[in-house]
């Protein structure tokens, strides 16, 4: 999980930690509330007004790792609201500060217009009953004197799915809600949570399932250069996973078979986007629908190494793991057949494996399964590289446009310009998160931080055309499209 507060990073690592570990004890029932002490064992809080909050805090965070919404009311929606760590933040957006100078212009009043705004006898008065939050009052001050205090958690929201309910709240929209993850960022409390399959996953292996993990490209360098990809494998196999498989590997199959959909595409004329990014196909499903149509029929890297290993053996359950967390609602995608069975971040994938009493441990970076290109799926841009490499392996047109966004807003651009006709490139990338999947809601380390180390192991492949790769591997078979 991303964030730079050491309480709420404690904490979510905890409630995973003692879960994982009463799961693989088989004593999850009987031992579900004793959680709650373990981590806060009294008598003194230790990041609310007191235990008995802080308790049920964890009580809800539990059930979101079993899985389960945390208030009980069975939504579907994967990112979820711990009602009891919601601060109810105020409800007011925009507060006269005491920069006010009651200035003689009254810009702030003369600018409202439902009439929300008074003079008192120090500063100016916003009547939150009859603000329209509309913000002109805040733009028209001379002194800056009225302050934005938009919730954390709804400014980060890039297709404005939260509200508040009467008690200030927290509302997800599911209809607007496109499960990218960055409110769990954003909320300073740890007032939203997503569920996870952790469980699941580890029940299906003690119960002898042939279980593989496909592990993200974007999962290299989140842990220092010293943790590779073997790495990741001997500390699966350890705990009871049957393999492990490069993700990245799935980016090569995936950068072939859009190369073959771009080409088409170009000859007819018509605009396309990508879809590898779950975050920005939900985007399009729920707010561009008009758009559908113009969206790629490749399945995404994860879906393609699943379909791969279902094809080998019809009965392997696929794990993917990685940065994140709207994979977890494409793995839920009923309309996409074979995909992965279960999804984790990668903090519930170390808890897991740590529960067992396992850690990763430096190894050499020899387990290479993909191509560069596929490696550098993960980076924002990185898609686009990779089928423009097939493209000029294949000898096609090399002279295609491509609009790469990096982060939701430039994705709601590029499709509203796709929308109106005016999309001034061929093909349009979309990356919800900033910096691609490397940039993530559920990284370990921020894209920058990983850099260096990524950059490291990445240069140390053997650097692979993503078509010498497939052949190389007998892959050219796995169907990779959605439908």
């Amino acid at each position: 999980m991303a964030t730079s507060d050491a309480t709420l990073h404690r904490i979510t690592h905890n409630v995973l930690l003692e879960v994982a570990k009463y799961v693989w004890e088989d004593r999850l029932e009987e031992g579900r509330n004793e959680i709650p002490y373990h981590i806060i064992p009294g008598p003194k809080a230790q990041f609310r007004c007191c235990i008995y909050r802080e308790r049920e805090i964890i009580r809800e965070r539990v059930r979101l790792a079993e899985g389960l919404c945390p208030s009980g009311k069975g939504t579907t929606n994967i990112v979820q609201v711990i009602n009891s760590a919601c601060e109810g933040c105020p409800i007011a957006r925009y507060v006269v500060t005491d920069n006010c100078q009651l200035c003689m212009g009254k810009a702030c009043q003369a600018s409202c217009n439902f009439g929300a705004i008074t003079m008192g006898h120090d500063r100016a008065h916003i009547h939150t009953d009859k603000c329209k939050e509309c913000g002109k009052c805040s733009q028209a001050c001379p002194y800056n004197a009225i302050a934005d205090l938009t919730r954390p958690c709804k400014k980060s929201c890039p297709v404005d799915a939260i509200t508040m309910d009467e008690n200030d709240i927290v509302v997800i929209d599911e209809k607007k809600c496109i499960q990218c993850g960055a409110c769990v960022n954003g909320c300073p409390f740890g007032a939203i949570g997503t569920k996870t399959f952790l469980a699941d996953v580890i029940r299906l292996i003690k119960a002898g399932k042939k279980v593989v993990a496909m592990v993200a490209p974007a999962t290299e360098g989140q842990y220092g250069p010293d943790i590779t990809m073997a790495s990741w494998k001997t500390a699966l196999k350890k705990v009871g996973f049957e393999d492990m498989v490069e993700v990245a590997l799935g980016g090569d199959l995936t950068a072939a078979a859009e190369a073959t959909e771009w080409a088409e595409a170009y000859k007819e004329g018509k605009k396309m986007t990508t879809s590898c990014c779950p975050a920005f196909v939900n985007m399009i499903k729920q707010h561009y629908p008009m758009l559908l149509e113009n969206m790629s029929t490749t399945v995404s890297p994860m879906c393609a190494v699943s379909r791969m290993l279902k094809e080998q053996d019809p009965d392997t359950v696929t794990v993917f793991i990685g940065p994140c967390i709207a994979k977890k609602s494409e793995s839920l995608d009923l309309n996409v057949k074979d995909n992965a069975d279960y999804v984790l971040t990668l903090g519930e994938a170390y808890a897991m494996i740590q529960a067992k009493g396992v850690d990763l441990e430096p190894e050499e970076n020899t387990y290479q399964q993909a191509s560069v290109f596929g490696k550098r799926f993960g980076n924002g841009g990185g898609v686009t590289a990779a089928v423009l490499e097939c493209l000029k392996e294949t000898e096609e047109n090399t002279d295609i446009q491509v609009m790469k966004c990096n982060g939701a807003a430039e994705c709601k651009k590029a499709l509203m310009l796709l929308k109106v006709g005016k999309l001034p490139t061929d093909f349009i990338e979309g990356m919800v998160c900033t910096g691609g999947c490397v940039g993530g809601p559920a990284r370990h380390k921020n894209e920058n931080e990983a850099k260096k180390a990524r950059d490291l192991l990445i240069g140390q492949a053997d650097g692979r055309e993503v078509h010498e790769n497939l052949k190389n591997q007998g892959l050219e078979m796995v169907p990779m499209h959605r439908h």
